[in-house]
């Protein structure tokens, strides 16, 4: 299945649309665009294997390119539209890619970018001219609409988001499937989420992220509508499922919270019983955000953890959260195993790194050190988080382990602070890390975003740590809060924690005081 398979039954349904203009492509028009976009690659020399990068913000053309991609069985690097140009410039260079395809919107990194990747032998604008690109509206007419090359499966080759370090390319073996063949995604949503050809998918969050390029690229392969909103907003979310009649979309905690926030009446206006499936991931879920999130939506919120790299899958629907209170799910992929620092099993409730015994096969692209360290001698893999087992089961993640703060030789797990002071109500967001102290090794820090900035002060401060030592023990909870106006996030949810604290560790060469 692919958009191709649809030309023929219904080739003027809407394939994807632009929340906030309406901008839209049939699925006939998608086709096409990825047949010629496919066509023009082959032209120029690709073949199946070969690789190209782009680097665009939210817009109509960003999945047809991705498809024309992967009809030439090529990988495809979708880069941030936040990063710098020697950020891009790394990425283009370390993927290998060819080809360099981006817009207006990045016209400045562009144009810096221009002279530093002389390997890429095809550079092309969307949505606009660049000096130095070829613009893709000039050149995909003069393709031809049949394919001229073989039509076989690509796939994405993501980088991880890392704050520190480089980041790294996940890389799995092409499948060397002919195109069409059902991949694990589209399956996983028509399975576990009912995914149909009358879904319309709502995608909140920037395309070029692992989990929102899947699921639209899936949303294509089953037939449904895809609805993109340009950049997340909670009042612009909701008009969206309200006006397109939205039967289905993935979402962070972080939008639930800014969703919960909004005033009452704003919530109460609008019309979300077109909802039948809701996803979460990327990052645990406060226990009192999901459970009004249920009484809001009903039992229709399902949620998942996974990584890019597809070494398992752990799931649970509102039933099962409900009866596991805190749980992410049970594997649906993959054997999971609670290991301690010497990869030996822990018992069940013990809280250890988090292993996948599956048979996934992936790397880190020009990092066999990284790839090496993220398994252990047999086979076992990990994501880099923390979490425990229940008797049934279930998986209940803590935090990465690189957050664990050590304190007086006590293990803190800042997402218990961080769930706590989530729900106070002057908090809009919040991070809570280890800072050094000479006598403790590492104490406790919140920094906070208030819903109201300027309240910012000591008052509020006493108010936040008395409300979280309220509800934890005050071993659990911060010393001290720092305010900002705003947490660096990434546009999908996860916080750049990395950031905050190494602005308390300085130029230390250690994190261990």
């Amino acid at each position: 299945m692919y958009p191709g398979t649809y030309v023929e039954s219904y080739p003027n349904k809407k394939a994807l649309v632009m929340s906030n203009t309406g901008e839209s492509m049939t699925y006939e028009e998608l086709h096409t665009y990825a047949e010629k976009f496919a066509n023009l690659l082959q032209n120029a020399g690709f073949q199946p294997g070969d690789h190209i990068a782009l680097c665009l913000e939210n817009r109509l053309e960003f999945l047809p390119i991705c498809w024309g991609a992967h009809y030439a069985g090529l990988y495809y690097t979708a880069i941030s539209s936040r990063l710098t140009a020697p950020e891009i410039e790394y990425i283009v260079k370390d993927c290998g890619a060819l080809a360099f395809i981006t817009s207006p919107y990045k016209g400045i990194e562009a144009k810096e970018l221009a002279s530093d990747i002389s390997d890429v032998s095809l550079r092309l604008s969307v949505g606009g001219p660049i000096e130095g690109f070829d613009a893709i509206e000039d050149l995909l007419p003069q393709q031809p609409l049949n394919p001229i090359g073989p039509r076989v499966e690509g796939a994405d080759m993501l980088y991880s988001s890392g704050t520190t370090g480089r980041p790294k390319g996940v890389k799995v073996p092409l499948p060397g499937h002919k195109l069409g063949e059902v991949d694990r995604v589209t399956a996983l949503i028509g399975g576990l989420f009912g995914a149909s050809e009358e879904s319309i998918y709502l995608s909140p969050a920037p395309l070029y992220h692992a989990a929102p390029l899947r699921f639209c690229m899936s949303t294509h392969r089953i037939g449904g509508t895809v609805i993109v909103m340009p950049r997340f907003s909670p009042e612009e979310m909701l008009e969206s499922i309200d006006k397109y009649n939205v039967s289905f979309l993935q979402a962070v905690p972080t939008m639930f919270v800014r969703l919960l926030k909004l005033d009452q009446n704003i919530r109460d206006k609008t019309n979300v019983s077109s909802l039948q499936a809701v996803v979460h991931a990327a990052a645990p879920c406060p226990i009192p955000v999901k459970k009004q999130m249920i009484e809001w939506w009903g039992p229709i919120i399902h949620e998942y953890y996974a990584g890019t790299e597809g070494n398992g899958f752990v799931y649970c629907n509102s039933q099962q959260w409900l009866e596991h209170e805190g749980t992410i799910g049970s594997a649906i992929q993959g054997t999971i195993h609670i290991v301690d620092d010497e990869g030996n099993e822990l018992p069940l409730g013990e809280i250890g790194a988090i292993y996948f015994e599956s048979d996934s096969v992936f790397e880190y692209h020009n990092d066999p050190e990284k790839t090496k360290n993220a398994r252990l001698e047999n086979g076992w893999s990990t994501l880099g988080d923390i979490g425990r087992l229940d008797e049934d089961g279930y998986l209940y993640l803590t935090d990465r382990k690189a957050f664990m703060i050590i304190s007086g030789g006590v293990n803190i797990y800042p997402q218990e602070a961080e769930n706590v002071l989530t729900m106070h109500p002057k908090v809009l967001d919040v991070a809570v890390f280890g800072v050094p102290n000479e006598d403790l090794g590492e104490e406790v820090k919140a920094v906070v975003q208030l819903i109201d900035p300027s309240s910012a002060g000591k008052e509020v401060e006493r108010e936040l740590l008395a409300f979280c030592q309220e509800q934890l023990a005050k071993v659990k909870c911060p010393r001290s809060i720092d305010f900002l106006e705003e947490l660096p996030r990434h546009p999908t949810g996860k916080l750049y924690k990395r950031l905050l604290r190494d602005e308390y560790w300085g130029d230390r060469d250690s994190r261990i005081v």
